[in-house]
């Protein structure tokens, strides 16, 4: 017999989490893409609008709150990942979701970010990343490369970028994947991987601002070259990529190497498998920072999804317990159990 709480089809369609809102983002920008996304993968989930709350920072991305039929708050800079844990605590039964960018997220709001990774509070972090302050009009970011000239860096930047990976398994995240703003469809997919891990899920959008820090992304997300960049990881398949799917991670030593299979002695069984459930991130951490200028592809899916307890269900838990050992219930009957003074 068939379960009854199994949905055969999802009842919502994305315009039902659309707002009646003007999108106020400049043609060509990649939170468009993302925004789009986020619609379907929620249509895909199908969870109630109105059990859903969107919160943001400051930032272009963080405007995303008002393009949703749900609840929403756009917070303070930085301050979005402490917003976005009061409410999920509060309100458990809640999907939550923070709209976030590289600056908002990992500059002023650093220090909220990977706290609430380390408490694994059962959220879902987008973290649009284009490398730049878009709003305030081009200055670099915490995720800018080295080198990189902006409004306040004429003479390039003299400082190493955050990779968000190294932050967020350093905080002993538990969920972690990227994707790029032109991928729609793996993106849609990813997003709703997040929403079903239970715990902080961590989902890296590379994005692109038109504007201040155009193809910033280029030279992996091009369609004429981006097979040959970039690998889809995906949990128990090989770790392929090429357009002909002829090429796969191994370990060399020690290190990741990109070979082609059937030159060097190298064969599909010397490919990979993925893994996202190891609790050793050693090798996600590897997959996380492939680079095309260590000669390896940069790796999109999910990176990183392993269970832990959470946050939230450890203070609903705790409240609970408390609870039961407590008879009082009244503030007026807990206040007259304690010593009382009369002032006069």
């Amino acid at each position: 017999m068939m379960d009854i709480n199994l949905k055969l089809a999802s009842s919502h369609q994305s315009k039902d989490y659309k707002s009646d809102q003007y999108v106020r983002w400049c043609p060509g920008c990649g939170d468009h893409a993302l925004l789009n996304c986020l619609h379907k993968a929620m249509a895909e989930l199908d969870i109630e609008p109105h059990m859903t709350a969107v919160i943001s920072g400051i930032g272009c991305s963080s405007r995303l709150p008002y393009y949703m039929n749900t609840y929403g708050f756009h917070t303070i800079h930085g301050r979005g990942a402490a917003i976005a844990t009061g409410v999920k605590t509060a309100k458990p039964e809640l999907s939550v979701w923070l709209a976030t960018g590289d600056g908002d997220c990992l500059a002023i709001g650093g220090n909220h970010f990977i706290h609430a990774v380390r408490r694994n509070v059962d959220i879902n972090i987008l973290l649009l990343n284009n490398k730049i302050y878009g709003l305030t009009k081009g200055q670099f970011s915490p995720t800018s490369d080295r080198g990189f000239v902006s409004k306040s860096s004429p003479f390039g930047t003299v400082e190493d970028p955050f990779h968000p990976i190294e932050l967020t398994l350093g905080a002993r995240g538990t969920f972690f994947a990227r994707c790029i703003d032109v991928d729609l469809a793996n993106t849609t997919g990813i997003l709703a991987d997040a929403a079903r891990h239970k715990g902080t899920s961590v989902v890296e959008i590379l994005q692109n601002c038109v504007i201040f820090n155009d193809a910033i992304h280029e030279n992996i997300v091009d369609k004429a070259w981006r097979a040959e960049r970039t690998i889809m990881l995906k949990h128990g398949e090989k770790m392929l990529f090429g357009a002909n799917k002829d090429k796969g991670l191994v370990m060399d030593g020690w290190t990741l190497k990109a070979v082609t299979i059937g030159q060097e002695g190298y064969t599909i069984d010397d490919v990979l498998v993925h893994d996202t459930t190891t609790i050793d991130n050693t090798l996600h951490m590897k997959l996380g920072l492939m680079s095309l200028e260590s000669g390896l592809p940069v790796a999109l899916g999910v990176i990183r999804d392993v269970k832990s307890p959470t946050y939230n269900d450890g203070v609903e838990e705790q409240i609970t317990t408390v609870q039961s050992k407590n008879k009082i219930r009244k503030l007026k009957d807990y206040l007259m159990t304690k010593d009382i003074w009369e002032v006069k």
